[in-house]
């Protein structure tokens, strides 16, 4: 499964550049983002909430769920390289609403 479509990935791009612009490249915790897409491991522990990515360094930031809930960038490669049970990787969640909820709404849930 693509992770990305191209409205997503435009999308998270756009957030990122609007950060990078408004805070010199330094990204605050803003949990009043939008959240665009939401990421999953469909055999296992692993749930991911992105609002913004970086196509340079490959990374994404918004909030992971796996032992704990926390903020911060992840590893795009990383994930795409990850096979769990059955060869099974990570997978969109195609009936999550793009920008309905924010970072702090999803942490809450």
């Amino acid at each position: 499964m693509k992770l990305f479509t191209k409205a997503i990935e435009t999308k998270l791009i756009d957030n990122h550049n609007k950060h990078k612009t408004a805070w010199n490249d330094e990204h605050p915790t803003n949990i009043d983002s939008k959240v665009v897409c939401k990421l999953f491991n469909p055999t296992g522990l692993g749930t991911w909430y992105l609002t913004e990515y970086n196509p340079e360094t490959k990374t994404a930031f918004g909030l992971a769920v796996l032992h704990e809930k926390e903020f911060g960038y992840i590893d795009m490669p990383e994930l795409l390289e990850f096979k769990g049970l059955m060869g099974l990787g990570i997978e969109r969640d195609l009936y999550f609403p793009m920008n309905k909820k924010t970072l702090e709404e999803c942490r809450e849930e």
